[in-house]
């Protein structure tokens, strides 16, 4: 007990040490961190995005002709049903289709009553893989009865080759920020190692261990990285909660139902930004100190 009070304060002394280079240390993380934590949350969003959009996109829509009767609708959905690659089949009559388009334009509703239903009879078509789309599409294109066959393949599949580009861009650069912070903070415990290097010499000389000397330095890097993590953690959540308010103006609403809310962003960033501050601080505290503890 009476070591980890020691090498805590020790620690803490470090750190009052070189007070202006403990500063920028912090803030270097803090900085480092505040933009790793608007990328994920960047990527998390168009991750959340993706979902959705699959979700929305992932159906076809079988359009019937108008003449079709209910006995060949029948046998339309049994033999839809049968098709390999269909999981499941929504027969949805042109009336249900009208109901949904009047709750989807809400209070601009009324502009339908009294019109003759252009709409047509169909079948939803819920594919098991959204890659096998294409190929149902054009395999119900040949059933009698069918007008016209709809999917959105395509925007799916842009969907998902940018937030493959902006998954990777975001891991690039987390991996030069993490380094740049492992960088300070490495020059931190160094300038204060520099100072200290005779007492280090004279404790390796008289028998302590190397772990008894690197715990005070590997506590104030992990001290370091943790005020930076906390700081950007800080900002981050009421910037975001800002941010996110603003969605319920009417001009950005279309947004409000694709991006997370606070909570759902913050919930992984604690994790992580505290993780990689003290991983920063505790990896620069342990890469300085190798070269002063070969005596």
């Amino acid at each position: 007990m009476n070591s980890i009070i020691y090498n805590i304060k020790e620690g803490f002394k470090g750190i009052l040490r070189n007070p202006t280079m403990s500063i920028v240390s912090i803030w270097s993380v803090a900085a480092a961190l505040f933009v790793l934590s608007i990328i994920f949350s960047v990527v998390i969003n168009i991750n959340n995005f993706t979902t959705l959009v699959e979700g929305q996109f992932d159906n076809v829509q079988v359009y019937l002709k108008e003449d079709i009767t209910s006995q060949r609708i029948f046998d339309l959905e049994k033999k839809l049903n049968q098709v390999n690659g269909i999981e499941n089949v929504e027969f949805e009559s042109k009336q249900d289709a009208l109901n949904k388009m009047k709750e989807r334009w809400g209070k601009d509703a009324y502009l339908l009553e009294g019109i003759d239903n252009p709409l047509d009879n169909s079948f939803i078509i819920e594919v098991s893989n959204i890659e096998n789309t294409e190929n149902i599409a054009n395999q119900v294109k040949k059933f009698d009865g069918i007008q016209e066959v709809k999917y959105y393949d395509d925007v799916v599949e842009k969907v998902i080759q940018i937030s493959n580009i902006v998954k990777i861009s975001g891991l690039f650069i987390i991996t030069i920020l993490a380094l740049v912070s492992l960088f300070i903070i490495s020059n931190t415990i160094k300038l204060a190692l520099h100072g200290r290097r005779r007492e280090i010499n004279i404790m390796k000389y008289v028998g302590a261990t190397d772990w008894f000397i690197r715990w005070p330095f590997i506590i104030e890097g992990t001290i370091l990285g943790l005020i930076g993590a906390l700081i950007s953690l800080t900002i981050i959540y009421f910037g975001y909660d800002y941010f996110y308010s603003k969605l319920d103006l009417p001009a950005y609403s279309i947004f409000s139902g694709y991006i997370l809310p606070v909570t759902g962003v913050m919930n992984s960033l604690i994790n992580i930004s505290i993780v990689m501050g003290v991983g920063v601080g505790i990896m620069g505290s342990i890469i300085s100190l190798r070269r002063y503890l070969n005596v």
